[in-house]
């Protein structure tokens, strides 16, 4: 019989990263691009906040589903993902349960899961009336940085 650890452990199929984002300036637009260097002990290179907010934080990453639930809790067609101000959106992989694990992005990129990330009251202001409510329990996770390299739009994530 299994149990709930060794369930916890079973990821059958690799996420994909969707989209990434990065922030150039407090309250700027989210400047998209394909791929980027992530530096360990500072994030992701060109993000305002690379090498100033704390390692636990050098990383934001939101599931591709969830910004399909807040769109619908907003009743929108979708939700931009540079709206919500997360660096990374993942399909296809629950971060959730990547709970205290490492994850590796692509093939050299390894990060690590340290939080939830929680919403903040610019949502209100960037998604509208119930913005921020909308995001409660769908903001994603925060990682430290274990391994530097490049990512791309579309490089695999796969839970280690």
């Amino acid at each position: 019989m299994q149990t709930i650890n060794d369930l916890m452990q079973i990821h059958p199929h690799a996420g994909a990263l969707e989209w990434i984002g990065l922030r150039p300036g407090r309250d700027a637009p989210m400047q998209v691009v394909d791929e980027v260097e992530v530096q360990p002990g500072q994030g992701l290179k060109g993000d305002r906040f690379s090498g100033k907010n704390s390692d636990k934080r050098a990383v934001t990453l939101i599931h591709a589903e969830h910004l399909t639930a807040v769109a619908s809790y907003l009743h929108r067609e979708d939700v931009d993902p540079g709206l919500v101000r997360r660096n990374l959106v993942v399909r296809g992989l629950n971060l959730l349960a990547l709970k205290e694990r490492q994850f590796r992005i692509g093939e050299e990129v390894i990060l690590e899961w340290t939080g939830e990330c929680h919403p903040c009251s610019k949502m209100e202001k960037n998604l509208g009336p119930g913005g921020y409510n909308a995001m409660r329990q769908h903001g994603g996770i925060t990682a430290r940085v274990i391994q530097g390299g490049t990512i791309r739009r579309g490089d695999a994530i796969v839970p280690l």
